[in-house]
């Protein structure tokens, strides 16, 4: 595939790039930039982390499962090019150094990767930025301490990429720069791959090594990467990245909003699609249960034809969905409405962990009385699903917690859930039903989040 972007500053046309070949192997094999190092080898340790500029700003991306194609157009900085030209350190590298942040040295180079993309884009958040960084020696206290003292730095003037030197992007085929060019390239590849962000497809390729077939990259559809705050509904384009639903929702709906900050790690909701995490049907992914309790729909295309179907009804069964060959997702739409969603995502680890179970609740109460009410959960079927028999028997009921405590017997009835390595059916069943207790009291003013519980 032809394709050209900055890597340290610094021209690079590709001709022939293979289109599955992901930037990590291609630094450490083709360029001998080996300061990138491979951990996981699937976008959980961040040792691999690099940051991406293009017309949007900085990301912290993980190079793992970032396959070359997505670079076109953009900008690479590895961890070798955040020195100066004169060898002058960047105020990260200088911290880390006097605040020794540093223990063994194989995480060291992405922990400053991802500091440096936050020192660049004044994110200060450092218990969020650095989430997608294991340290596998002693803590993260001198790390943060780092960071924290870098903060005031001017960022670089080396730092400043100038995506002008790029000159014409390359033009491809399988990197379609609207939602009609990928229609048409579907449409004659209907058997083909789409990849969005990578973050599950990437393991396809590292992981089960698998042979994707033709494939064809969203990351140049722009016009699938906006946000529509209309007057009466939210429209989200199937390219929005993970990151940029969290800071474009928190307004409006911010229990949605603060279980997206636990969504992978900063790494992964930065090349995350939303079209992505509906579009690959898992049972277990965090945005569908949350746009289901929102009554959203969902918005396909086939060609020129387009048709919209409430989001619940794309997800037929366990790997089957509600998509003809040559259809994609275009878009999934909100109805406007006042904010009544609360979302309980439970894993064993706080941050960048698979959910045990995520339980989305969104009931309207008028004069006392539950006048409707939306709860779908992920983890606890084969696919995202309402709890339909629960929201029943609380609809016309008074708003209490007898009403509650009512539908103790009901959550048998819409969920049969599976025991594995991360919960047993039981505490499935239990966790669900002790949710809407959970909601219910929260509702009424009480404190439930630990994470606010203050001595």
């Amino acid at each position: 595939m032809n394709i050209a972007f900055l890597l340290n500053g610094e021209r690079v046309h590709l001709t022939d790039a293979p289109e599955t070949e992901t930037l990590l192997d291609w630094l450490r094999t083709r360029r001998g930039l080996t300061g990138t190092k491979e951990g996981c080898n699937e976008g959980d340790c961040g040792a691999c982390t690099v940051m991406i500029t293009d017309q949007d700003g900085s990301r912290a991306l993980n190079a793992c499962i970032l396959l070359l194609p997505q670079l076109n157009g953009k900008a690479v900085r590895t961890v070798e090019g955040l020195s100066g030209p004169d060898g002058s350190l960047h105020p990260v590298q200088q911290a880390m150094i006097d605040l020794h942040g540093s223990q063994c040295g194989f995480c060291t180079p992405g922990f400053v990767m991802s500091m440096a993309t936050a020192h660049k884009t004044g994110a200060t958040n450092y218990n969020d930025q650095l989430a997608g960084n294991l340290c596998r020696c002693t803590g993260y206290a001198p790390i943060i301490r780092a960071a924290e003292a870098a903060e005031a730095a001017p960022v670089p003037e080396w730092m400043a990429e100038d995506l002008g030197k790029l000159g014409t992007i390359p033009a491809n085929a399988a990197l379609p720069r609207s939602s009609d060019a990928l229609a048409a390239w579907y449409a004659a590849n209907p058997n083909g791959t789409l990849i969005g962000g990578a973050t599950d497809v990437g393991l396809w390729v590292t992981k089960q090594l698998r042979d994707l077939g033709p494939v064809a990259f969203l990351s140049g559809c722009t016009d699938l990467q906006h946000i529509e705050i209309g007057a009466t509904d939210i429209l989200i384009g199937a390219a929005v990245t993970i990151t940029d639903l969290g800071t474009a929702i928190a307004p409006y709906h911010p229990g949605f909003a603060e279980m997206i900050r636990r969504y992978g790690s900063t790494q992964v909701r930065n090349a995350a699609t939303v079209g992505g995490n509906i579009a690959n049907g898992s049972p277990i992914g965090d945005s569908p249960p949350a746009l289901i309790a929102l009554d959203a729909r969902l918005h396909l295309r086939k060609g020129d034809t387009r048709r919209v179907i409430a989001l619940e009804d794309f997800f037929l069964d366990y790997g089957k969905q509600d998509r003809a060959p040559g259809e994609f997702v275009e878009a999934v739409s909100i109805p406007r409405q006042d904010d009544r969603l609360k979302c309980y995502k439970l894993s064993k680890r706080f941050d960048q962990d698979i959910s045990a179970l995520c339980g989305c609740f969104n009931l309207t109460v008028s004069d006392g009385i539950v006048t409707a009410a939306r709860i779908a959960f992920g983890g606890m079927a084969g696919i995202p699903k309402r709890a339909s028999a629960v929201e029943a028997a609380l609809i016309g009921q008074p708003w209490s917690l007898a009403t509650v405590d009512a539908t103790a017997e009901l959550w048998a009835q819409d969920f049969a859930p599976l025991s594995d390595m991360r919960a047993s059916a039981a505490y499935r069943l239990t966790t669900a039903r002790n949710l809407l207790t959970r909601y219910f009291l929260e509702d009424q003013g009480s404190a439930t989040n630990v994470l606010e519980v203050r001595a």
